[in-house]
């Protein structure tokens, strides 16, 4: 540990500058700070496009000053300033620049009101360039700012220029993520003074001296001064791009030394039987695996036959067989003695997969004993299924079970990692669509492995290359790309309600026309009722962000929707019913029932549907407010349909207006059935960086200067980097700076996210 990086910051910079940095930046130590990079830079001889600033949002801009003039206000005493900026610099006249269209508004020109603003009134005069930062906000269609802060920008504020006009015209100014009360240059004031005070020379240099001298990078002290303090645009980028690198680097070690750490443990091998369940269920199959499912397949039988733990991900499109290539690794670890515990995010889900598994096993599932002793009638498993909802009878079963090895396949909810539950011997974890756990609850289900068990971790949401590195890169990956035969494509259309209202009614009819052939719709809505915000059961998906102009728009819910198709003349006489994770277990299970017998045609529902729900008789999907959800959230639910060799039809209802910004996220959908098109298109719309946090709809970064899509070069050249390291050095005892790198970059929320991806 460094002791400067450590320090308070109150011993640099003072107890009332550091009170201040803590209260509005949540920073209390001298590394937070040095480390609170800029997030772009302005210079003073160009101004800020004014067209391209976004509405809601806190800015920092420099523009010129066209007018002031000041009035009395009517409704009580004061005055207002009205300032009017220009992104014109006087010589060539009007620029217009290309953004967003604010209703007619001019582009080019702001519009600064400043309530009782005598320090504006004063220096804010007729050709002055000025630093502006605060809240961009409309009124009548215009854009504007009130009250913001400002700086004069045709003096020296920061004392940099040294008397030099032309070196001060050209110096970059860096603007910080800053607040409404903490302004990007007042950052920058108490960061100078921190520079002036700091040892920089003592501080640890993580990156490998030998790494350092092969890219050029600039020593550690001087990177941290020129990023925030650059006298050039080369200045910042040499800095910038030494920090990048080096937050690759402490990432990708990190990984490289949990897998070297993983690879060290000692397993259970479990390998393949000739004549056991697998074999049978091989012979039994009335189905041809695809290459993809038949070559992933030798691969995990060949790591579950080492005594070293798999730990592998494996990724596919929806509905490309990734249930069967698990099925199989987990009868191969039955055959060998152990169990296999399959962990799912929802009960329907779970649910699911227990029926899905028994009715593909056929009359090898059975009640038996472990390693497929069942007698004389040839070899099975008991399946068995445990959530938290289950009549206590029937969960005490299933635990007796699982914990006396009668039950081989173990399917459950979060209830499987509940303190009394335990295994006889379990040998293989499956963990469906991983990104819905967190690292506390894979490690609490391996916790009840007598060795290490063996990982496998499935999920339908394809992840770029690039993001596969980054989060994860501490297990091997495998990719089925292709879909079984009989699997038929799915039409997706945008329906825009607001160009096309009579759209509306049209729905209903073509889901009866789609009932009336004899097959299922499904109806998917954000909302279970009016009152509420969403389906936020423990274990389902919440929906994105949504832009700040949606928040009051009143959005589709089960109960209205079905209370509305009741009365639909179109909808006369089809049975249909609802679906939540707030209702009765039982009632869900036997709706569940209902839709996959055909008794129910139409199921109007939340996205508790969105993974594992297998209805080869669904061919149609309404989604409503479509907008309300993310992209990966509206290729997951589409693969719903279409699955029983019948073609599928998705429709993305939306009543935004043509152009809105939400309405990409649909039109990217509609454009393509390529999960990972989609998903590179999904993290450019997300404003991408939440691939070490919490959240996953949008918002700021924990990664600081690495962006997975923009920088793959820098994240496999540091991947290379960091796996020589490790692999020399394993516990990092010769890099001791790097090691205290990753434990400090690694803090318990983003070590989490990195495990559960």
């Amino acid at each position: 540990m460094n002791a400067e990086l450590d320090l308070a910051l109150e011993r640099r910079i003072g107890k009332r500058s550091a009170a201040v940095i803590e209260k509005h930046l949540g920073i209390t130590t001298v590394e937070g700070l040095l480390s609170y990079f800029p997030r772009r830079y302005l210079t003073r001889g160009e101004l800020t496009p004014i067209s391209e600033l976004p509405l809601d949002e806190e800015v920092t801009l420099i523009a010129r000053v066209l007018s002031s003039s000041t009035r009395s206000m009517q409704a009580r005493r004061g005055t207002i300033t009205d300032v009017i900026v220009s992104d014109d610099d006087g010589q060539q006249g009007l620029r217009l620049v290309g953004g967003r269209d604010f209703r007619g508004k001019v582009p080019g020109t702001l519009k600064i009101s400043f309530f009782n603003g005598y320090k504006a009134k004063a220096e804010l005069l007729q050709g002055r360039r000025a630093l502006f930062s605060g809240k961009v906000s409309s009124f009548k269609g215009q854009l504007g700012l009130t009250n913001p802060d400002f700086l004069i920008l045709d003096d020296d504020p920061f004392g940099q220029g040294s008397g030099d006009p032309e070196k001060l015209a050209a110096m970059p100014i860096p603007v910080y993520p800053a607040t409404a009360k903490l302004p990007s240059w007042k950052i920058q004031q108490v960061i100078a003074a921190l520079l002036e005070t700091v040892d920089l020379g003592s501080l640890p240099d993580p990156v490998p001296a030998g790494v350092a001298a092969r890219e050029a990078f600039l020593p550690l002290a001087d990177a941290y001064r020129l990023i925030h303090a650059p006298q050039s645009a080369t200045d910042w980028k040499r800095a910038r791009d030494r920090f990048r690198y080096q937050e690759a680097l402490v990432l990708q070690s990190a990984l490289a030394r949990r897998r070297a750490q993983l690879a060290a443990e000692e397993a259970t091998a479990r390998r393949p039987a000739e004549d056991g369940i697998l074999s049978a269920f091989d012979s039994n199959l009335p189905f041809t695996l695809t290459a993809g499912q038949a070559a992933i397949g030798k691969t995990l039988a060949a790591e579950l036959a080492r005594d070293t733990p798999m730990n592998r991900l494996l990724q596919g499109e929806v509905g490309s067989g990734k249930t069967i290539v698990a099925l199989r690794a987990m009868l191969q670890v039955v055959d060998a003695g152990g169990q296999a515990a399959l962990l799912a995010p929802t009960e329907v889900l779970a649910a699911q997969h227990y029926d899905s598994i028994r009715r593909t096993l056929g009359r090898l599932s059975a009640d038996g004993l472990l390693g497929g002793l069942a007698g004389s009638a040839g070899p099975s498993v008991q399946v068995t299924l445990l959530t938290g909802s289950m009549p206590t009878a029937a969960r005490k079963q299933a635990m007796l079970d699982a914990a006396s090895g009668t039950a081989g396949i173990i399917i459950g909810t979060h209830a499987l990692l509940s303190d009394n539950v335990s295994f006889y011997d379990l040998g293989l974890i499956v963990v469906d669509e991983q990104h819905r756990f967190g690292v506390e609850q894979r490690d609490a289900l391996r916790a009840k492995a007598r060795k290490p068990p063996h990982l496998l971790v499935m999920t339908a949401t394809p992840i770029p290359r690039t993001v596969a590195m980054t989060v994860f890169g501490d297990l091997e990956t495998s990719t089925l790309d292709e879909l079984p035969q009989g699997r038929a494509p799915i039409t997706t259309h945008l329906v825009g309600l607001a160009e096309n209202p009579a759209w509306a009614a049209r729905i209903w009819a073509r889901a009866r026309e789609e009932i009336d052939a004899g097959h299922q719709v499904y109806v998917v809505c954000p909302k279970i009722g009016t009152d509420d915000d969403g389906d936020f059961t423990p274990g389902e998906a919440e929906p994105p962000g949504l832009d700040a102009d949606d928040t009051a728009r009143e959005s589709a819910s089960v109960t209205a929707v079905v209370e509305h198709l009741l009365g639909e003349p179109s909808m006369s006489g089809v049975p249909l019913a609802p679906l939540h994770g707030r209702q009765d277990p039982d009632l869900k299970t036997d709706t569940m029932a209902g839709f996959t017998a055909n008794r129910i045609k139409l199921l109007v529902s939340t996205t508790v549907i969105e993974v594992g729900v297998d209805v080869h008789n669904a061919t149609l999907m309404v989604i409503l407010d479509a907008d309300r959800f993310g992209i990966s959230q509206l290729h997951q639910l589409r693969g719903r349909v279409g699955r029983g060799g019948l073609p599928g039809t998705c429709l993305l209802v939306t009543a935004l207006e043509p152009g809105h910004p939400s309405r990409r996220r649909l039109e990217a959908v509609a454009a393509t059935t390529d999960g990972f098109v989609l998903s590179q298109e999904d993290l450019k719309l997300r404003r991408e960086g939440d691939i070490l946090g919490a959240s996953q709809s949008g918002g700021r970064s924990t990664l600081k200067l690495l962006r997975v899509l923009d920088h793959e070069d820098v994240i496999a050249r540091a991947r290379e980097d960091a796996q020589g390291v490790v692999r020399d050095d394993p516990f990092l005892s010769s890099h001791p700076e790097l090691a205290d790198a990753i434990d400090k970059y690694l803090n318990p929320e983003k070590e989490a996210f990195l495990e559960r991806g």
